[in-house]
């Protein structure tokens, strides 16, 4: 004889079998909030820290602009999946301290997104662990310490590392300009040796001889020495790794001493308020390795320095320009959802990305972006474009 349920037990049964049914039908639908950009609800909170004063304080009010620009042009856009940026901005005053409290806020009260960086080197370096640790992604804009993206997979370096801007500029040095006895004098800091780390290894590789290799402080009053030092020792051509101010006294003394040599200079000195104004046409024929072509004809690249010197009320330069892409390189990367781990697999898959400061050929697999160097030159106290250096074995980390 065949048992049967009765009353209260058939009903459980019939309820039990109803929920089972739902959660299955709610699996199958995909109701997860990694499925799509449009599962979670209110802003999409981006943190940013940057120098606004201090000594850098002029790259760091032109990395806020850009950034300003940035999330007010994807938001005008539709924001992301419908959901808007909001950008929340701290000042780190150039202190790696200030960036470690900063990184701790950003993480635990304002529970960020994601993270740009538009600070130095020290600062991202100091404040990187502690977005690794909560797998926070953050890019850092033009922060070039190798050691950054090796914190961990939420890490990721927008622009190229100071071992392969050194090595470009040996490259250009040696191959462009024809060099074989080069003086290299650097800031003394991680950006001057890791640009004077790749330049060295690479320029000797490439069969030429450095001469000297001197660093000096910030501040440096008097070139001179120096610079009449490294000539007596038989340079015939100079590396000069420094930041704005630096570089100003630098040209100075170089011109008081009647220097005609050919001299490369770096990314240190693309700084429109820090070095091309106030230097103007006494720097004419100074070639720099950078990442922002001027003359470029790509539409973002003047769509963007037109709307941000309406917006600043001076043209941009390489600190607003990488800062600029970093937004639209997250904006695509939340594309397919903004979870943190779909934030970081859509950074560290990112291919062929064309942006202010070129083409973003991939991110390796530490986080390193791939892409071409370029090569800027003054003439006239303009900066103008020179030439290009993407040879794989150069430019790829």
């Amino acid at each position: 004889m065949r048992k049967t349920l009765h009353g209260s037990w058939a009903r459980a049964a019939i309820v039990l079998a109803l929920v089972l049914l739902l959660s299955f039908l709610a699996a199958a639908c995909g109701s997860s909030s990694e499925s799509s950009p449009s599962a979670a609800s209110g802003p999409i909170k981006v943190g940013f820290f940057a120098p606004e004063t201090g000594f850098a304080a002029a790259d760091g009010a032109s990395a806020y602009q850009a950034a300003q620009l940035a999330v007010s042009q994807i938001n005008k856009a539709g924001g992301i999946g419908g959901r808007s940026l909001k950008l929340i901005n701290f000042d780190d005053a150039s202190d790696p301290k200030q960036a470690v409290t900063i990184a701790t806020r950003l993480v635990t009260q304002d529970k960020v997104d994601a993270v740009v960086s538009g600070s130095y080197s020290d600062q991202t370096l100091a404040a990187a662990p502690i977005f690794q640790r909560n797998s926070v992604p953050m890019l850092a804009a033009y922060a070039v310490n190798d050691g950054i993206p090796a914190t961990g997979d939420f890490i990721f370096q927008q622009d190229e590392t100071g071992t392969i801007q050194g090595r470009a500029g040996a490259f250009a040095m040696v191959n462009d300009l024809g060099m074989k006895k080069i003086a290299i004098v650097a800031i003394n800091n991680d950006f001057g040796t890791a640009l004077v780390d790749g330049f060295t290894k690479e320029a000797k590789d490439l069969g030429a001889e450095v001469v000297a290799t001197d660093y000096n402080q910030f501040g440096e009053k008097d070139f001179s020495p120096i610079l009449t030092r490294d000539k007596s020792k038989g340079a015939t051509s100079y590396y000069m790794v420094e930041y704005g101010a630096e570089g100003q006294q630098f040209i100075s003394n170089w011109n008081a001493l009647g220097f005609k040599y050919p001299l490369l200079g770096t990314e240190g000195i693309d700084s429109t308020k820090g070095f091309f104004e106030p230097i103007g046409k006494t720097a004419d024929g100074l070639v720099f390795t950078t990442s922002f072509n001027r003359d470029s004809t790509e539409p973002v690249v003047r769509t963007f320095i037109k709307s941000f010197t309406a917006a600043a009320g001076f043209a941009p330069d390489m600190v607003p320009a990488t800062t600029y892409d970093a937004f639209f390189v997250l904006k695509q990367a939340m594309a397919n959802g903004t979870s943190s781990t779909q934030i970081k697999d859509g950074i560290a898959s990112t291919k062929n990305f064309v942006g202010v400061t070129g083409t973003i050929e991939s991110y390796n697999g530490t986080g390193e972006v791939v892409k071409a160097v370029d090569l800027e030159v003054i003439k006239n106290g303009q900066v103008h474009h020179y030439g290009v250096i993407s040879d794989p074995a150069i430019i790829t980390p």
